[in-house]
């Protein structure tokens, strides 16, 4: 359990900073929108190269832990179609619905994973999100398309939004140079392993800059249901597919951090460009985001057991 705590609390702890600075309004409000970019072009990036390019990759199981994730995704989200037939959830808030349920926070998964099985769970993680991020963005812009008549999407743009996205060509890039056998040379190395240092830090900040507490008025079926989902449903689905693929212990604890994950504030961009119910997406990242320090402790520690 102390090991559980010592994991958790610096990770929480420096969301909350975030959230502290956001109030304070330190050190401005022009600096976190930049700082955000800094973070998902730059920093995080780098961590990716580095760590997946230095990476032993020899023994990992690589296809059956993939596998469990996609599968686990795409069952919440036949079992949220068909749980929304009896709702009857409007469209817009449907897709927010949606979106808590099956995005998740990547800064706060890679901390964690960092934090509880060092570089071997971060390259295991990194592989996972290099699958999760493109196919929980179909599925999210396919929602909005399904559901809001408005929505204004193209093929197009869904597929350069994932050729493009910097944590995906990242994990290619690293592993690239892992598969190859191509090693940095010292001086790219170490500029990577500094950037690297600071992609966490910054990322987790960024997550508590991003909290909004005030107006929590949305619909309480809604985020309900989006909630459960996300940090109850998912962790269970998940485990009953790591058992089925028989993962090892290393490789179920990664797939349970990533289901309990709170959803990712992505959602909110995603929500007001599309037509989505705003309000209700703001209020489930914010909800969940708060829930899951203590859902993951919990999973955390069945783990352990």
């Amino acid at each position: 359990m102390e090991h559980i705590i010592t994991a958790l609390i610096p990770i929480f702890s420096m969301i909350l900073i975030g959230y502290f600075f956001r109030q304070i309004k330190f050190p401005s409000d022009g600096f976190w929108p930049s700082a955000d970019r800094l973070t998902y072009y730059v920093l995080m990036p780098s961590l990716l190269v580095y760590k997946l390019s230095t990476a032993s990759l020899d023994s990992l199981d690589g296809l059956n832990f993939v596998l469990t994730g996609v599968l686990g995704i795409l069952a919440l989200l036949v079992l949220l179609i068909v749980v929304n037939k009896k709702m009857k959830t409007n469209g817009a808030s449907f897709t927010s619905v949606v979106q808590g349920a099956v995005r998740f926070n990547t800064y706060v998964f890679l901390a964690l994973c960092a934090s509880l099985f060092g570089d071997e769970g971060l390259v295991l993680a990194a592989l996972l999100i290099t699958f999760a991020i493109p196919l929980i963005n179909i599925i999210c812009i396919t929602v909005f398309a399904l559901y809001v008549s408005d929505s204004k999407l193209t093929f197009l743009s869904l597929l350069k939004s994932i050729v493009t996205n910097p944590l995906i060509l990242a994990c290619f890039v690293g592993g690239g140079i892992n598969f190859i056998g191509f090693t940095l040379p010292v001086p790219v190395e170490k500029i990577f392993f500094i950037l690297s240092a600071a992609a966490l830090p910054m990322g987790l900040l960024s997550v508590g800059v991003g909290l909004e507490l005030k107006g929590m008025s949305a619909s309480i079926k809604e985020l309900t249901v989006s909630t459960l989902f996300k940090l109850v449903l998912l962790p269970i689905i998940m485990y009953g597919l790591s058992v089925a693929f028989g993962l090892n212990v290393l490789a179920m604890s990664v797939i349970l951090i990533f289901a309990a994950m709170p959803t990712a504030p992505s959602g909110f961009v995603l929500a007001r460009q599309l037509g989505g119910d705003v309000k209700l997406i703001s209020s489930v990242i914010t909800l969940q985001t708060l829930l899951s320090m203590f859902t993951i402790a919990v999973i955390i520690q069945m783990i352990v057991k």
